[in-house]
């Protein structure tokens, strides 16, 4: 199980792009997320965002950095980004990434 959620405990079912860019030293790194009219934005929906919160069965991985787009006035779009301070944190995003990739058929290309 790994999903993304913007509110506790409910899952976001738009599967967003991901870019990760990593630094040479290998030791950090940022993750960017763009989510194409997500479910959040939907007019039914009545959570609020409150982060970007990565869950799996390790645990939970979490951004604040979370904006939304808009167009005409109306939400088209959720862009978040995820800073990696360390080489752990890097390899627990990767972990992360493997299983939500396995999950909602993502794939990752290395530049």
């Amino acid at each position: 199980m790994a999903e993304i959620q913007f509110s506790r405990g409910v899952k976001e079912t738009v599967v967003p792009e991901v870019r990760i860019t990593q630094a040479k030293s290998g030791g950090s790194g940022v993750a960017y997320f763009r989510f194409e009219s997500p479910s959040v934005l939907n007019k039914e929906s009545t959570e609020e965002i409150t982060g970007m919160y990565l869950v799996d069965e390790e645990g939970e991985i979490v951004s604040r950095e979370v904006k939304g787009k808009f167009v005409n006035g109306r939400p088209t779009s959720v862009e978040a980004t995820l800073n990696l301070n360390s080489q752990d944190e890097w390899d627990r995003f990767m972990r992360f990434m493997e299983r939500y990739g396995a999950e909602n058929g993502l794939g990752f290309t290395k530049a």
